[in-house]
């Protein structure tokens, strides 16, 4: 690669909103890092792209940049919608009378929209106090999911660890 093209690519990737060291969400994983951008050529064609670390799944993810916002990928949610999640937490449960295993399609559905209101909804909807019934395996395993991917993207908006972003989101759901 060399230092011209390096800069295009750079130039593309600022263009699509994008530089190094940015936060971003990608819906199916949530909150990575920008590494990079590279080139990279796949069938003889030369693709740019974004690369993303997801230090805590160790995983890296290379975004082709033209198809970066039609893959869902965006800039970490802004205080505003961070503030919009946190009180979608407070509100009332609305747990539909369908089977677990449409419920939890939907549940799945809006975990990986990468929409924090969205996670905000399911982690209200699954959160069990003290006081309740216990909740199945599977119930517990989508509400893991969504806490931690909440609770990801609030530590990188708040610029907390993710444990106390956690604390925050259960403290705010045992309030409610």
């Amino acid at each position: 690669m060399t230092k011209k093209k390096a800069t295009k690519e750079q130039k593309a990737a600022k263009e699509a909103g994008f530089e190094v060291g940015d936060f971003v969400v990608y819906p199916t994983h949530g909150v990575g890092r920008v590494e990079g951008v590279e080139s990279m050529e796949i069938s003889s064609q030369t693709l740019s792209l974004i690369i993303i670390n997801f230090e805590k799944d160790r995983m890296t993810l290379r975004v082709p940049i033209d198809k970066a916002e039609e893959s869902g990928l965006r800039k970490l949610s802004s205080r505003k919608l961070m503030d919009s999640a946190l009180a979608t937490l407070k509100g009332r449960v609305r747990v539909k009378r369908t089977m677990w295993s449409r419920r939890a399609q939907e549940y799945d559905a809006k975990i990986n929209s990468g929409d924090p209101v969205l996670i905000a909804e399911v982690v209200r909807d699954l959160f069990r106090g003290a006081d309740q019934p216990d909740q199945s395996y599977s119930e517990r395993q989508m509400y893991q999911a969504a806490l931690e991917r909440l609770s990801r993207e609030l530590a990188a908006v708040e610029k907390i660890d993710e444990e106390k972003a956690a604390v925050k989101l259960e403290e705010i759901l045992t309030a409610a």
